[in-house]
């Protein structure tokens, strides 16, 4: 019988939270990453150093004696959740999660210290749309040689990262490769915090990180940790736009009273109160379950992401509509967490997407037609 996930925040994941919260006040205030968000620099690299060096949160799932913290993913759920509250321009879902998942699952000894440091920026050569289980992409070739050729499309975190984890196929099948030597070329992202860029490889050189089937259960556990993380971030995103909310419609006046005071509006934060509170516990259950390694962990990344997408994306809809004409401004931050709860919704799988895969792992049959 498995063990019943521990959903409550620990004392030490309570302080991990303040000191990432002030940081992220200090360091990556809202103004700031409006302002960055229309510059050529939309990824803020003295905050990944600040979150990487002061902090040292980059490595928080990785052992000590792999050059990590020797924490938990349910730490680095944490971090994710105030990254998402935010709404912070750093490759921590790329670097700290799906690269290092990879790494992890490959047992690799040379790359992960690097990366759990934040010396390197790594970042998952597959399109952000990528659900757990899919099929090993054929995309990347190997040639003679052994050197890479293919183009990826619509990567995440990659404009910032200097060493890409690729999956390609070889004459031998499948492998994951460590590759310095690429083109990222910027696309136009819907979540102008979170860029993405097509990466193109031309004989470029790499070095096999796992191979076989070593590789393939390395990707996947590269997207399945991904997804079940992506909700905390998502929790994050939706907790910002309740709590955001919530003061405002106590300090707007209408018809003189406050906007708070009427019925159908306190209906609406009600129901969001609930389903936050609902995001929470999922998001906690996903986070456990990858720290725990537990066999149920993809069964709870993918209830994570069944439910997590729409919460957000309605959160932060009532974030913009409640805000009245103000929300709707490009001066106030509605829009930003408004645009990374929608890139969020098809990041890693759709909510359709993980459904039908939940359906599949619990042996859940298809209604009869």
């Amino acid at each position: 019988m498995s063990q019943t996930p521990d959903l409550q925040y620990s004392e030490i994941e309570q302080e991990l939270r303040g000191n990432v919260r002030a940081l992220l006040a200090a360091r990556a205030p809202q103004s700031a990453t409006l302002a960055r968000t229309e510059s050529e620099q939309p990824v803020d690299t003295a905050l990944w150093r600040a979150l990487a060096v002061e902090l040292g949160v980059t490595g928080l799932a990785v052992p000590e004696k792999a050059g990590g913290a020797g924490a938990s993913w349910r730490e680095t759920a944490v971090v994710l959740e105030e990254l998402g509250r935010a709404a912070a321009p750093v490759p921590y879902l790329g670097s700290a999660v799906l690269a290092t998942a990879a790494l992890l699952s490959a047992d690799e000894s040379v790359l992960l210290p690097t990366v759990a440091s934040g010396e390197h920026v790594a970042a998952l050569a597959l399109p952000f749309a990528t659900a757990p289980g899919a099929a090993f992409p054929d995309t990347v070739r190997v040639d003679a040689e052994g050197l890479l050729h293919g183009t990826v499309r619509l990567v995440a975190d990659a404009r910032t990262a200097d060493v890409l984890l690729v999956p390609a196929r070889s004459a031998e099948g499948p492998a994951l490769y460590a590759v310095g030597q690429f083109t990222a070329v910027p696309v136009v992202s819907l979540d102008m915090t979170r860029p993405l860029a097509d990466l193109v490889l031309d004989a470029a050189p790499g070095r096999p990180v796992a191979e076989g089937d070593a590789a393939v259960r390395a990707v996947d556990a590269a997207l399945t940790a991904g997804a079940a993380l992506l909700a905390s971030e998502q929790l994050g995103v939706a907790e910002w736009a309740l709590e955001t909310t919530l003061a405002y419609v106590k300090e707007r006046h209408q018809f003189g009273r406050p906007i708070g005071s009427f019925q159908a509006v306190k209906h609406r934060l009600a129901d969001l109160w609930v389903a936050v509170a609902q995001l929470r516990a999922v998001a906690r259950n996903a986070a456990d379950a990858l720290a725990t390694g537990s066999a149920d962990a993809p069964v709870a990344a993918a209830l994570a992401q069944a439910f997590a997408s729409q919460v957000a994306v309605t959160a932060a809809e009532e974030a913009v509509q409640l805000h009245g004409g103000i929300g709707f401004t490009w001066e106030h931050p509605a829009h930003l967490y408004l645009k990374r709860a929608k890139s969020s919704s098809i990041a890693l799988g759709t909510a359709d997407r993980h459904r039908a895969a939940l359906a599949g792992l619990v042996d859940l049959p298809a209604p009869a037609h």
